[in-house]
């Protein structure tokens, strides 16, 4: 590999570790969620709560890291005048926004069927509003090329949400047992699902204490052309951020509203559950994502520029499928993952992995039009897909529950990624390896189907067999691409 693509793929690992290795740690929190709960409806209202988060999160940061990145890049001269921009802008509306939430909560949790726990609304209202303010600081230390730092407070936070779970939802009912009187003035043995979220508003809060040392190094000085000109920028990438977040919660969204009853709880539960597992190749997607922006604005005036372009898809869809068979291959493991009860939804978990390296692709291919300023049409990319999601989930939920949501989110993003791509080309054409693409993914769906026919009683036969299929992969990508003089570490084993 070039030299660029080795110093992509460190600053990718490193900005993963805390995403992976939190995400991961993040999936142990769902069996304990399925345990501790009383119902599976209450792991339904973490799901569907969740997903209105992730949509008002894309909402509420409006495009403004890549904003900022654009600017940044753009005249670096006055690179923290950007920063100090970029930061009141997403600091007035999140305060807005936090104003807004508190005073509406009540009506808001009404539509929402939380009537009874209105304060569910106003504390991921004010989560997910520190949450955004923090994405600037946190794209802050991508620009400055301080992945340790940013790896750092990411698990550091992760650390912290996960403590606290467990404090409330394991510590305080074994202290209510054996020391009622450490914490019975505080807790509530019966309030359950709401410590998930007090859970999370404390360990938001704290990360945001911690980010002051990075956002007082801003220069507030206000210009409202420039931000104007960001804004101008970074509004049509909403659209894509939502069509985005759609394709991952749009169905969980949905499913309150379609009046399916008491299975339609139960299989929002269960697909909330199985996505987990799928959440891997979106944790890849997201760790590339954090070192391939600074990076292609960074490369943009570099004569090669197209080529380590095409060099990053290649190595992209290569690895992509690399986890797709690692997931689909050993889920005879990953499955103890979640309680048993919820491993009827385990079949669909292919579909979505499918669609999570559609969306990875459909970022890739999106440099054309923010490097050339026409991000109207990823708006229109956005719109489309989003729409395809959403009349898909219409039309296949209630008859096919969450299997129709998987294949809404597939279509939608296979459809964005061609059209990205036939668009691009026109525009910033750039050669991919399609050859080499196409062997890797044609090799993939061959081990996959040929798994399927493995189902032997013993677990551990199972697992052996296709440890084979995955070794056929792995040995294609020495052979062919990845010669194991060429990678780092392993390397010094050979001459």
């Amino acid at each position: 590999m070039a030299e660029e693509m080795k110093s992509l793929a460190k600053d990718t690992a490193i900005y993963g570790v805390s995403s992976i290795l939190g995400k991961f740690l993040g999936w142990l929190l769902v069996p304990l969620y399925t345990y501790v709960l009383e119902k599976q409806a209450d792991y339904g209202i973490v799901t569907n709560l969740y997903a209105w988060t992730a949509l008002l999160l894309v909402i509420l940061t409006y495009g403004m890291e890549t904003g900022y990145f654009r600017y940044a890049n753009k005249d670096t001269a006055n690179s923290d005048k950007v920063y100090g921009n970029s930061l009141i802008a997403v600091g007035i509306t999140s305060l807005l926004f936090i104003a807004f939430i508190i005073i509406f909560n009540q009506p808001i949790a009404n539509f929402l069927g939380y009537s009874i726990h209105s304060e569910f609304i106003w504390m991921l209202g004010i989560t997910v509003a520190l949450d955004a303010f923090a994405s600037i600081p946190f794209a802050y230390l991508r620009f400055v090329k301080r992945p340790i730092a940013f790896a750092t407070l990411k698990f550091v936070y992760i650390l912290l949400n996960i403590g606290f779970n467990l404090f409330f939802l394991v510590g305080c009912p074994w202290l209510m047992k054996v020391a009622p009187g450490l914490v019975s003035w505080f807790y509530n043995p019966n309030y359950g699902v709401g410590y998930i979220f007090l859970s999370n508003i404390i360990a938001t809060t704290l990360q945001t204490i911690v980010l002051c040392k990075y956002i007082f190094v801003a220069k507030f000085t206000f210009d409202f052309q420039l931000i104007k000109q960001i804004l101008r920028y970074s509004f049509p990438l909403l659209f894509l951020g939502i069509a985005g977040t759609a394709n991952q919660n749009l169905d969980k969204i949905l499913f309150p509203f379609m009046q399916l009853g008491e299975q339609g709880k139960i299989d929002l539960g269960i697909y909330g559950a199985v996505s987990k597992i799928a959440m891997v190749i979106m944790m890849f997607t997201q760790a590339f994502r954090y070192a391939y922006e600074p990076f292609v604005f960074a490369k943009n005036k570099d004569k090669n520029s197209l080529g380590m372009y095409a060099d990053a898809m290649k190595y992209f869809i290569v690895f992509s499928l690399l986890i797709f068979l690692g997931m689909v291959l050993y889920m005879d493991l990953i499955k103890f993952i979640i309680k048993h009860t919820y491993w009827s939804g385990l079949a669909v978990v292919p579909i979505i992995l499918f669609s999570f390296i559609f969306q990875g692709i459909f970022f890739n291919l999106s440099i054309w039009y923010k490097l050339t300023d026409k991000n109207k049409y990823g708006a229109w990319f956005s719109n489309i897909g989003m729409v395809i999601v959403l009349v898909g989930n219409i039309l296949l939920v209630p008859h096919y529950s969450y299997w129709g949501s998987a294949w809404a989110a597939f279509a939608g993003y296979f459809i964005v990624m061609c059209l990205s791509y036939f668009f691009g080309q026109k525009h910033m054409p750039i050669k991919y390896d399609f050859k080499t693409i196409g062997l890797y993914t044609c090799v993939t769906l061959l081990l996959y189907c040929v798994s399927l026919f493995i189902k032997t009683p013993y677990t551990a036969l199972n697992v052996l067999l296709k440890t084979v299929l995955m070794l056929s992969y792995l040995i294609l990508m020495v052979k062919r691409d990845f010669p194991l003089r060429t990678i780092p570490l392993i390397n010094k084993l050979f001459k």
